[in-house]
């Protein structure tokens, strides 16, 4: 593919309907801003050639019109002096270059045209490589924003999940704590209740003795 083939490819290419359909528009992006670059300065190098080429036809442009005029010169001065031969061959001098200068000037005139036309498809390229260069900075920084939101989010749901752990742990410790302290009742109860009939017990077994001793003494 040529240089302006590319050129006019890029231009009329729709950066926004071509990132739209970009499976990564941040690559897309890059790759297009990369192509535009390499197409860019390709066309300034082919500028500069031009501008080269437009001022080295001024040069000779220059030259043939001073050459011609000089022929003139020299045929007034033949004709001064009589020398009608020499005016003539001087004069048939002065048309030549005039007609090359005329030639000349033809080629200067596409040269300029080539000029000003590759200079005004810079001006495009450059607007159009302005143009994709703020897309890539939006695309970025939308993936930086969207990035940052998405840490952000599993940081708040890190923190959410820890709390609700938290919670549970400590409501589990309370089941627990109550359900030891049950237990402890519990066990506790079967020694309470046996030594409370011991003690019954030894209140009956006293008080029997002490019943027994009175009859002893009422007997007596």
């Amino acid at each position: 593919m040529g240089i302006f083939t590319r050129f006019r490819d890029i231009v009329s290419s729709n950066l926004n309907a071509i990132l739209d359909r970009a499976e990564d528009p941040e690559k897309m992006v890059r790759m297009m801003i990369q192509e535009m670059e390499d197409t860019l300065i390709e066309v300034k190098s082919s500028c500069a050639g031009f501008m080269a080429e437009q001022k080295k036809i001024e040069r000779a442009l220059g030259q043939a019109q001073a050459e011609a005029g000089q022929w003139e010169a020299k045929a007034r001065l033949a004709v001064s002096k009589g020398r009608d031969d020499l005016a003539r061959a001087a004069l048939a001098e002065k048309q030549r270059h005039a007609q090359h200068a005329e030639r000349l000037g033809e080629q200067l005139a596409q040269a300029r045209e080539l000029v000003a036309t590759t200079q005004a498809d810079i001006a495009q390229l450059e607007t159009k490589l302005a143009d994709a260069r703020e897309k890539q900075r939006l695309i970025v920084q939308r993936r930086a924003a969207a990035m940052n939101r998405y840490t952000a989010q599993s940081k708040m749901r890190q923190v959410d999940t820890s709390e609700a752990f938290a919670k549970f742990e400590a409501y589990e410790n309370g089941i627990d704590r109550l359900e030891a302290e049950a237990g402890l009742v519990d066990s506790l109860r079967p020694k309470e209740n046996l030594r409370a009939q011991f003690a019954e017990l030894e209140h009956g077994e006293a008080i029997e003795q002490e019943l027994e001793s009175l009859k002893k003494q009422v007997r007596e």
